[in-house]
């Protein structure tokens, strides 16, 4: 059915040093990164952190101030954008309107001089599921159709890597959700190494095999999706991945794997393996999800993490529903609960009991910006 995985392996795309400078301000700033051959990479940060100037550069949009990159033994960083074993998709997936669905993936193949570019062009279009639309111009086809064309046009040039540059942020959200699915299916299905930039957390951890969080033309955190959402290293990561609580304390014991985080006269137990504190002022965190509401009079799970506090807000979502539980010293913690049953919904006012394991607990660095990662960080495209 699909276009069959390729022959040849894929090399990994290497960055090494790479720095752009624009007007004395670094946009991306000494990064050395290596994305698998093979693999789905997200590069993920906010607006300005540095991602679409990264991918630029490797497509040879952008020529960087210093630093090389390499597709296996490749040196990639003087090539011209054409000679690279690279190929980019767009936001605006730029499709030819003139030209019907057939020509468009055709294009490469026809400037290159090949001569049968039939047998190529279908099996493409079987990949992305597209036969029946192959005499459709552009104008014809929905939004998420369209951004199918794009990927099978520029991976019939068989590009070692494939660059997808924010390529759903024109769909809606229904649509977005559905061609999240489709991309992985069709990198899984090609095996070609897919390098992904975006702004959507979500996006991000539902297609990746690897996240890496940019901020500020740097790399926060680096690793798979649960890792870096179960197990953030800084609070910018915490924060910018989902919501999450976050308390200032200090560690001031332990007792085996596990240390004791004191804060504001309550004491946590945090996982040492989940600690990215330097010294004993620690930031504990924790992700709303992870924890549970229970009735004032009810028994927690022993060795759990507790607190009492007041329900100040209730928002029902469908899924789910968002309580605000303003704890003993004057905080408000998110708490989001499955709707398993209306009928048990607490209420604005209401006294009530949060507890979470010990294991859903981490610890950040006591010397960071508590809110990092919550608004936007502009220094380059």
């Amino acid at each position: 059915m699909s276009e069959p995985r390729r022959a040849t392996p894929v090399e990994d795309l290497n960055l090494v040093k790479l720095s752009k400078i624009y007007g004395g301000l670094a946009a991306v700033d000494d990064l050395t990164l290596t994305i698998p051959g093979g693999s789905f990479f997200a590069l993920l940060g906010p607006s300005g952190c540095g991602k679409t100037t990264t991918l630029r550069m490797v497509a040879g949009l952008e020529n960087p101030t210093s630093g090389q990159m390499f597709v296996g033994a490749q040196e990639i960083t003087d090539l011209k954008a054409y000679k690279r074993p690279v190929n980019t998709v767009f936001q605006s997936y730029a499709l030819f309107p003139h030209l019907d669905i057939f020509e468009n993936v055709a294009f490469g193949l026809r400037r290159r001089g090949v001569k049968d570019v039939t047998g190529p062009v279908e099996r493409m279009l079987e990949l992305v599921e597209l036969t029946s639309m192959a005499r459709r111009k552009p104008g014809q086809l929905s939004g998420g159709q369209q951004q199918r064309v794009a990927v099978a046009r520029a991976l019939i040039n068989e590009p070692d890597v494939l660059l997808l540059d924010e390529p759903l942020g024109a769909l809606d959200l229904k649509l977005r959700r559905q061609m999240q699915i489709e991309l992985k299916r069709i990198q899984v299905e090609v095996g070609t190494t897919f390098v992904h930039v975006t702004h959507d957390q979500e996006e991000a951890m539902t297609m990746a095999d690897t996240i890496a969080v940019m901020n500020q033309g740097r790399i926060e955190q680096l690793g798979a999706p649960t890792q870096i959402y179960e197990n953030p290293a800084t609070a910018f990561v915490a924060n910018f991945l989902g919501q999450c609580n976050l308390v200032p304390g200090q560690i001031t014991g332990g007792d085996g794997d596990n240390a004791v985080l004191s804060a504001n006269g309550f004491n946590f137990s945090v996982p040492r393996s989940r600690i990215h504190a330097a010294g004993s002022s620690a930031i504990l965190g924790v992700r709303p999800e992870k924890i549970t509401m229970y009735w004032a009079d009810e028994p927690l799970p022993a060795g759990h993490n507790r607190l009492e506090g007041t329900v100040t807000d209730v928002s029902f979502t469908g899924v789910s529903t968002q309580y605000l539980v303003k704890v003993p010293w004057g905080q408000e913690l998110v708490v989001f609960e499955q709707n398993l049953s209306l009928e048990e919904l607490s209420r604005r006012g209401e006294h009530v009991q949060i507890g979470w394991a010990p294991g859903h607990t981490f610890a950040l660095d006591g010397a960071e910006d508590i809110t990092a990662g919550m608004g936007s960080h502009v220094v380059g495209a």
